[in-house]
């Protein structure tokens, strides 16, 4: 059991830590496109219903998800 651990700890603690990078990314984007744009994000989705918006903040989740799987990928 030791053994495996010595040889797996290092890709373990890879994963972690890139996870949280990556997650730190989306977050910092996300919160880029909410200072950029005029209007809030949150009213506009909760309060007015737009679902419009809430399809394309979707879109932008997902596509930098993607960006930031590929970076780390290599």
């Amino acid at each position: 059991m030791e053994q495996w651990i010595a040889n797996h700890a290092r890709a373990v603690v890879d994963s972690v830590l890139y996870s949280v990078i990556g997650a730190a990314v989306l977050l910092g984007a996300f919160w880029i496109i909410e200072k950029i744009l005029p209007f809030s994000l949150r009213k506009e989705i909760a309060e007015d219903q737009n679902v419009g918006l809430g399809i394309i903040l979707g879109a932008f989740i997902l596509g930098m998800s993607l960006i930031i799987s590929a970076a780390i990928r290599g």
